[in-house]
């Protein structure tokens, strides 16, 4: 497949990416305790596998793979209040420097980095890309990236590992005061 050097470059970087999110997910998923979470990682597992297949076809091909094998997953969302935590009290962090087993935390906040990083990587290539079946292909691997992080993210916020709160209203007042609408 002829691809522009930016596009060779980026898709480069980006199926490496993907080789360290199956690689390390497989490993989550064996390690995983809690049933929520390895659920989770086994659902997801499947659509990173996809996706490096499918980015590992775009440079062995010389022509454009089916891309419409490959679509995001869909959004899921689970919680009732989007402002507010429903664990009264954030878990504490326990830093384990010597680490041979991850705990549910660990992965959990693994995986969530992992893929807020790969949408931001495919947002910044999608916006350089010219080949328009790539560009398709990139835009809906940063949906799936996107929706995973979501997942995990409500994952995360249900067992109190991730903050959750509310702005304050009187900040929110103040800073869409200052901006008018346009009438048209």
């Amino acid at each position: 497949m002829q691809l522009a050097g930016h596009e060779f470059h980026d898709l480069s970087e980006l199926v490496m990416s993907c080789y360290n999110t199956v690689t390390s997910m497989s490993g989550y998923i064996k390690q995983a305790q809690d049933p929520e979470l390895k659920q989770l990682l086994e659902q997801h597992f499947p659509k990173h596998v996809a996706d490096y297949n499918m980015k590992v076809e775009f440079l062995q091909n010389s022509s454009t793979p089916d891309i419409t094998k490959f679509v995001p997953t869909e959004l899921h969302p689970k919680m009732n209040n989007y402002t507010m935590s429903p664990m009264p009290q954030l878990q504490p962090v326990d830093i384990n420097l010597n680490a041979v087993q991850h705990n549910d935390r660990e992965i959990a906040t693994a995986y969530l980095l992992n893929q807020k990083g790969a949408a931001m990587n495919y947002a910044k290539s999608v916006l350089e890309c010219s080949n328009p079946d790539l560009r398709t292909f990139l835009e809906n691997a940063f949906l799936n990236s996107s929706r995973h992080a979501y997942d995990m993210w409500q994952y995360m916020v249900s067992k109190g590992y991730y903050p959750l709160s509310p702005a304050p209203v009187t900040e929110i007042q103040q800073t869409g005061g200052i901006y008018p609408i346009v009438n048209q």
